[in-house]
């Protein structure tokens, strides 16, 4: 198969302008450009720009697909709505999760490596999934950092057995709402390839979210409450109209989002351990379903081989002559529904303890059929006598 990379980039807050368009068009004559999306696929060679300063300067989230396994989505947020330093503790390492600051944005990048995953061409339709947590994580939500750790998390897993490091290291706040995830988070579970069972794990020890409906009437008193010198700037950011965080700046400042608890907190062994356990169990419930299954489908069958064999029975004569005209039509179908009668009868003769009567007849119908190789073929291959 040959290579494969597509390269995504969302101009999600303001447009591009023509000198920018210009500018962006100078990296590639193929791609697809607009003023709020850049898109292009390649099967040879490799896109000339770097998209760490495409999305510095121009864009507000950028996806990057291989074939090879390579995952990547890259997510610029006003830096007036998250800090660094609240997102640095999820940062495990900085090839699965690596996040910088230009003058005026935060900037998550968020990358998943399986050479063993097989390609289906679904992931590189995600990025408009995806740019919903630009919003969510200015509005305080730090699930999308929670779910970057894990999958770093199981990526050095796979990559490597060593016990005593991931007792070293424990994880980072537990953000709420771990077991109700949003549409977004949910896709960016699937796109980073979050262990289901690691997630599971992960959200025993995730509380409730706190979902807050808020009413002018609420809102009125706390902007009353803020200093004058902070309201005016407020007001001034707001009608230069420079900054599309700033409605989030504001809530957050005026309802703050509750912090993780900080205690109890566990190590990298102990959630993998957890998500062993997880997976064991689920497996075994699997097994034990499907032998449940397996028992059914074996009562039904033999239910039904029950009213097959009663109904045989009350045929009498007339199933042997059953036999005898799917044996004249010569068809492959008429000989495998004679066969069948024919094992029917066995099993009746057996329970009625006529065997002997039995064989007389079949040997009688093998001699009298002697010059149908494709019947006899049948009977050799079967259990009957």
């Amino acid at each position: 198969m040959s290579e494969y990379q597509c390269y995504e980039f969302l101009a999600l807050d303001r447009p591009l302008t023509d000198a920018q368009m210009a500018e962006v068009r100078a990296l590639s004559t193929r791609a697809e450009i607009t003023a709020t999306r850049f898109v292009n696929s390649y099967h040879w060679g490799s896109f000339r720009g770097d998209p760490h300063r495409m999305v510095e300067r121009y864009y507000d989230a950028h996806l990057y697909v291989t074939n090879w396994g390579t995952r990547q989505v890259i997510l610029r947020i006003p830096k007036t709505t998250l800090a660094l330093d609240v997102v640095e503790p999820y940062c495990l390492d900085d090839e699965s999760f690596a996040c910088w600051t230009t003058k005026t944005h935060l900037i998550l990048s968020l990358c998943s490596e399986d050479d063993e995953d097989d390609f289906d061409g679904t992931a590189e339709h995600a990025l408009h999934s995806l740019a919903g947590l630009r919003a969510e994580l200015a509005a305080g939500d730090l699930r999308p950092l929670y779910l970057a750790w894990l999958s770093a998390l199981g990526k050095w897993e796979r990559e490597d057995d060593n016990e005593d490091a991931f007792r070293k290291v424990t994880e980072p706040a537990v953000p709420a709402g771990l077991n109700t995830l949003t549409a977004a988070q949910r896709a960016l579970a699937d796109f980073l390839r979050v262990d289901r069972d690691l997630l599971e794990a992960a959200a025993q020890a995730s509380g409730e979210p706190v979902g807050v409906s808020v009413t002018r009437k609420d809102l009125e008193p706390l902007v009353a409450a803020l200093p004058e010198r902070e309201k005016n700037s407020f007001l001034v950011r707001c009608a230069l109209g420079q900054e599309p965080g700033l409605p989030a700046v504001l809530r957050n400042r005026l309802l703050p989002h509750p912090e993780p608890p900080a205690a109890g907190r566990r190590t990298a062994a102990e959630l993998l351990d957890a998500a062993y356990r997880t997976r064991e169990a689920r497996h075994q419930e699997a097994v034990r379903a499907a032998e449940e299954d397996e028992r059914r489908q074996a009562a039904a069958r033999t239910a039904a081989r029950e009213r097959r064999l009663s109904v045989v029975t009350g045929q009498g004569e007339s199933a042997w002559k059953r036999v005898e005209d799917h044996i004249a039509a010569k068809k492959a179908s008429d000989y495998d529904a004679a066969l069948d009668l024919l094992t029917d009868l066995h099993e009746i003769s057996n329970r009625t303890n006529d065997l002997d009567h039995f064989r007389n007849r079949l040997n009688d119908l093998r001699h009298r059929h002697h010059n149908k190789p494709a019947l006899l073929r049948r009977l050799t291959n079967s259990e009957l006598p």
